[in-house]
């Protein structure tokens, strides 16, 4: 896969956009314009929408919180996080999160180096408009065969409330 590595612009509602385990991403970053340094990932997730707990082996991710209530959980520590809060998970420690409250939270999800972003591709389909898409049960199978192609194990259950 080659990098173009050149200048671009997204408006808010530009970038690939894909329907993801009941949540909406829009891809703003992805290793193919960055020379594989980085992506940047807009969510859009819905009230109670919590992966589950993880671990990635091959890259480190960020979040910043642009609306909504999140708690994430990295090895020990518990955090609640608001709009403005930002959030570092280093590789190789099992952390999840949970969205709380009644409202859909906003995010942006940074992950380095790149490359994480084409699990959420494969494992999502196109979306068909910037909406949340209609929840669906997760295809587990799928998320644990895709799990070892993208280098992250699924450790346990989505973080629940406190």
């Amino acid at each position: 896969m080659t990098s173009s590595n050149a200048p671009y612009i997204l408006t808010r509602e530009e970038g690939q956009a894909v329907w993801f385990l009941g949540t909406l991403m829009l891809f703003k970053a992805t290793g193919q314009e960055t020379a594989q340094t980085f992506s940047l990932i807009e969510q859009t997730l819905p009230p109670g929408f919590a992966p589950p707990l993880h671990v990635h082996h091959a890259e480190d991710e960020a979040f910043y919180i642009l609306e909504g209530e999140l708690t994430f959980v990295c090895g020990e520590q518990r955090w609640h996080a608001g709009a403005g809060a930002f959030i570092f998970l280093p590789r190789d420690i099992a952390h999840g999160f949970l969205v709380e409250g009644s409202q859909p939270a906003r995010l942006l999800q940074f992950t380095v180096p790149a490359g994480f972003e084409q699990f959420h591709a494969e494992m999502g389909e196109p979306a068909q408009s910037l909406t949340l898409p209609a929840p669906t049960p997760p295809d587990l199978a799928k998320m644990q065969a895709l799990a070892a192609k993208y280098h992250f194990e699924i450790v346990g259950p989505p973080v629940g409330p406190e």
